[in-house]
């Protein structure tokens, strides 16, 4: 008897360990930061940084826009304080190179892809950026990241074009 309830035991536990081994293990964002309706808009939201060996994982989850596409970018001050944003000030640039698409050779640190918000003005975002950490000289914890009201065109110097801040977040580390 004993060993067949060794055999059902050991039977179990393999069972147990490869539906385990077969499950995507949920891992917690290293930083955060809840967006702020600026500039009288509606727009609220939460963006999440995960670490990589060579950047950050960046998520977002963001209603209250208009539809469309959207400038996202991370600012240098983590500070929202200012009614229209400006408190965060520029775009986050440790390299001081000219503004571009975060795919172009040269970019700032800060810039990313538009966020592109459905017909219900809601928009989910996933982008790995290459070239920033979560800490140290390429840091963007303690900085921003800033919604804009238009979308980047990716060229215009020194920050693209893309309007007006209408949402605000500091990055926290957690």
């Amino acid at each position: 008897m004993k060993s067949r309830n060794k055999l059902v035991l050991g039977t179990l536990a393999a069972a147990v360990l490869a539906g385990c081994s077969s499950m995507e293990m949920a891992t917690p964002p290293a930083a955060v930061a809840a967006l702020e309706a600026k500039s009288g808009s509606t727009v609220s939201g939460k963006v999440s940084f995960f670490g990589m060996t060579n950047g950050v994982r960046v998520e977002a989850q963001v209603s209250g826009l208009t539809p469309g596409e959207h400038g996202f970018h991370v600012h240098e001050a983590g500070d929202c304080s200012a009614p229209d944003a400006s408190s965060a000030k520029g775009h986050f640039n440790p390299a001081a190179t000219a503004h571009g698409s975060h795919a172009a050779a040269e970019h700032h640190g800060g810039d990313m892809p538009n966020l592109v918000a459905n017909a219900q003005g809601e928009a989910s975002y996933r982008v790995e950026l290459k070239g920033v950490a979560l800490g140290g000289p390429n840091g963007i914890v303690g900085r921003s990241v800033v919604v804009h009201a238009d979308p980047d065109d990716y060229k215009s110097q020194p920050a693209g074009n893309s309007g007006k801040r209408i949402a605000c977040g500091r990055i926290t580390g957690r």
